[in-house]
């Protein structure tokens, strides 16, 4: 099976932030290393919904894609998420990242506007069309308000610097629908798992491979259920699934993007506070989580 272009281990990677919330730029490169290195991530996406992008400044974004690219080299790809509600200001971020050095986009389907699936179209047209980077489109409708439906991503499959989708819409039978036309239409579009637990599933119907959370942890996990399922052993890949599913479906027992800056901290690698409205959970669950570590770990 040719490589996916964009990598399969992927992790949407936290922003750190100093006690008083200011960026911690040189944290953000030792985690950019540390879930390279450690986690055997082959890429790493910023400024994504983990990395609380919604409270970040468009200068503080571009910072971060700095402290990651310079954090990183050339032994993993940096994915920059530039999405937003309004096309303009998603250009101007695309081509901003492509400017700064970035790999490649995240961009995801926009957000409380709830436009047409033409709208969609041509939201995603204009972006693809401002650089020559790859984009990976992002449909997740419980955040969104909109689904892209399997018309839209067809027709997107046809842009060729769009590559590839992380699909949280939690629609596998959609999803393995889409990449059967894709194929047979002899296009190229990349699916990755945007939950961390239906990668195993989305693998078995031609997905590639996982944007995770749980990943900042369980990378290495991840990595070899991905590599199991693309050699064939789904028996072995479904071993490692069951033991590390708590930890998949555990990390979003709070958003995110807090649950494991809470585990970070309590595994002494503290990446600082959340930035309102998100704040940080409760004890009994980053502990419960850190349990769920420990379990599969063993």
């Amino acid at each position: 099976m040719t490589s996916p272009r964009l990598g399969r281990l992927v992790t949407a990677m936290v922003t750190p932030f100093t006690p008083d919330g200011a960026l911690d730029l040189k944290r953000a490169g030792e985690l950019a290393t540390r879930l390279v290195d450690e986690q055997a991530n082959d890429a790493i996406v910023v400024n994504g919904t983990t990395g609380e992008s919604p409270t970040t400044t468009e200068d503080e974004k571009f910072k971060v894609v700095e402290a990651a690219l310079g954090a990183v080299d050339d032994r993993a790809t940096v994915i920059a998420g530039v999405g937003s509600f309004d096309t303009a200001h998603t250009v101007r971020m695309a081509r901003r990242a492509a400017d700064t050095g970035a790999h490649a986009l995240l961009v995801v389907c926009p957000y409380y506007s709830r436009p047409t699936q033409q709208g969609i179209v041509a939201h995603f047209r204009a972006v693809a069309e401002a650089t020559d980077l790859p984009v990976m489109v992002y449909d997740i409708p419980h955040r969104t308000g909109v689904s892209m439906s399997s018309e839209t991503l067809l027709e997107l499959a046809e842009l060729p610097t769009i590559v590839a989708v992380k699909d949280a819409k939690g629609d596998l039978v959609a999803s393995s629908q889409v990449m059967a036309e894709v194929a047979a239409a002899g296009l190229e579009l990349d699916y990755y798992s945007g939950d961390d637990a239906i990668t195993l599933p989305l693998l078995s119907v031609g997905g590639v491979g996982v944007v995770g959370t749980s990943t900042h942890f369980s990378g290495r996990a991840m990595k070899q259920i991905i590599e199991l399922a693309v050699r064939g052993d789904f028996a072995g890949a479904l071993e490692v699934q069951r033991r590390w599913l708590p930890v998949f479906t555990g990390v979003f027992a709070a958003p995110g993007c807090a649950t494991v800056k809470g585990a970070l901290a309590a595994e002494g690698f503290d990446v600082g506070p959340l930035r309102l409205p998100m704040v940080a959970p409760d004890d009994v669950v980053v502990q419960g989580f850190c349990q769920k570590l420990r379990t599969a770990r063993s």
